[in-house]
Order: structure tokens, then sequence, then C-alpha cells
């Protein structure tokens, strides 16, 4: 595939986020020829993080045996509310960033056209461009990673709102009695389905004395614990980790009700590293919970469905971004 790809120009689409640093390397048509991925480590702060997405871009250009010196673009997608234009992160919660000119500091080590948008929002280019063909004239993308966010397609264009932060669906409130949020909230999806949410309510069952299979395959402070984990213990039998992702699921299905009562979409599509995990044990819950959340014909020819591209949903959407560079 790379001996194929070296031919034309190359794309990269990186997707930051605040555990890991993915990034991809696309050809002309899209297609991925390779990725790499490495962690994020936020506390060396901004400027070392950055150093690490260039590190982590050359590598993925380095296992695909090919050159930097045949990338034309590349598109990041980061967490928090940025400004795209500008090229800044004005404020990333989960890597403690504000007013970042990422733009510019990349472009000073990797020497190539940078562009940034919101990573969710970059996931839902990806997903609407590549997965769905931009066939459907309005889809909502629900990325349920470290954190949820969300992407907005409206008549076949990315809606921004006037703020340009429209798409923060992980902070619907969905429970006014839930945890409280990252963003000062109580109750958000975020807090209460998010993986940082399930592992945050596993850990401490377990430190009360809840037993789980997952003590058992990781050991008691499950310190390494994955979302694919959790999936191994429900296999195994485990109606506790069962339990705790069904309640996370109901809370997604009510998110999808509302969704589907307020913007009356065509398709609403669930993607992120714990759908990409999880999709099976999922789906079910959210489709039935969401069907007894809508309004009587609200969800009727509405598509519910999990994305393909799964994790890959962010890269994808930042080689999009990357191709639109003249």
């Amino acid at each position: 595939m790379a001996e194929a790809g070296i031919e034309q120009d190359l794309l990269i689409g990186v997707d930051l986020g605040g555990t890991k640093i993915l990034a991809g390397v696309f050809d002309a048509k899209l297609n991925l020829l390779g990725s790499y991925k490495m962690s994020t480590k936020p506390q060396r702060g901004p400027e070392g993080v950055v150093e690490r997405i260039a590190r982590c871009i050359e590598d993925a250009v380095d296992e695909c045996d090919l050159d930097m010196a045949r990338v034309k673009a590349i598109g990041v997608g980061a967490p928090g509310s940025v400004d795209s234009e500008k090229g800044v992160v004005l404020f990333a919660p989960n890597l403690e960033w504000k007013d970042f000119p990422l733009v510019e500091r990349l472009q000073r080590l990797v020497e190539v056209p940078v562009l940034l948008e919101n990573d969710c929002s970059i996931s839902m280019i990806g997903v609407y461009e590549v997965e769905l063909k931009s066939k459907p004239r309005s889809v909502v993308g629900i990325f349920v990673g470290t954190g949820i966010g969300g992407g907005l397609i409206i008549n076949g264009e990315l809606y921004r709102g006037a703020t340009r932060c429209a798409g923060e669906l992980g902070h619907m409130v969905v429970d006014i009695n839930g945890p409280k949020c990252g963003c000062g909230n109580r109750g958000c999806l975020e807090a209460l389905a998010s993986r940082t949410a399930l592992f945050r309510r596993i850990r401490q069952a377990v430190k009360e004395g809840q037993t789980t299979l997952l003590s058992e395959m990781l050991g008691r402070d499950l310190e390494d614990m994955r979302s694919g984990d959790l999936r191994k213990a429900i296999k195994r039998g485990d109606k506790f980790v069962e339990r705790v992702v069904e309640e996370a699921s109901e809370f997604i299905g009510i998110a999808v009700g509302n969704i589907a009562n307020i913007l009356g979409p065509e398709v609403i599509i669930l993607g992120g590293g714990v759908m990409e995990a999880l999709a099976e044990e999922i789906l079910p819950t959210v489709q039935k919970i969401a069907r007894d959340h809508a309004m009587p014909g609200a969800l009727k020819g509405v598509t519910i469905v999990a994305s393909s591209l799964a994790d890959n949903a962010g890269i994808t959407g930042g080689a999009v971004l990357a191709r639109r560079v003249p």
C-alpha cells in the first residue's frame, strides 16, 4: 500500500486526546496507509505535547516507509474549544490548555501546512465524507471516549453555531442529581457515560468491596484498565461490569432520544474508542432507551448505528481537512 501511496501527495490526520495521540497517513483518495500512536503526556505542558505530536507524525510516515517530503498537509483534531481560523486551542480542560497557538507551534516543527478543528467536529467530518459518502443531509455524531463529544451535520454542512462551539453533546445534562462534570455542571452525559466515568465508577466500587473479574484480570488497583477489558469481563459473565455498561448506555439512549426530538436527523451515529470496544453491548440498549424517550414519530426512519470507522474517525477527518489545502 505504501508504494501505491508514494506517487501521490500524502495527507496526515492527527487525533489529539487527553490520553493519546494518533496519527494516520493517507493517500489522496483517503485510503489509510498506516498509523502510529503514542501517549499524550499532558503533564509535560503544551510545548512538550506539540513535540510529541510532531514525533508521532514523523513515526507514522516512517512506519509506512515514506518520506515527510511527500506530505501535502496535516489536519489536527484537538479537544475542547478551538479557533480553527487562527489555529488556536482556546480551552482544553483535559489538557489544561488555554489560548495555545497549536498550528503555529506545530508548523514550526514539521514545516508542513497544518489545519485545526475540534476533535469531535473533525471526527464528524471523517464519518460523514468517508463512511456516509456525504449522502444524508442531517447527521448527529456522538463520540464516546475519554470524554464525550458530538458533531452536527445540517443541510450537508458541519454546523458550528454562532459561537462555533455547537455540538457539545457530552455536556447535555441527563441527570440533574448526577456526579459533577469537569465542566462544572452536574449530571452531564460525559460525567455518566464516558470512559473516564465508567472507569471511575468501577474503581470506586472495587474500593468499596465490589467483586469483579477485572480485579483478577488486571490486579486490584485496575491501573491498566482499557475499554476492551470491560467487554472481556462481560463475555466471561461479569454481571457487575455488564450493569455499569448498561446504565451508561441508558444515559446515552436518553441523549439520543433528546437529539431526535430537537433535531430530527436522518442518522445518529455513535463512535469513539468506547464504542469500538463495546458497540455490541451498548448499541441495543441505546436504541431501546432512545425509542422510550423520543416523541412518537421522532425516530421514524432515523438510523441509529455504530460507526465502522470507530477510533479512526478523527484521523480520517483530519485527512479530509488536509485534502482541502490548495
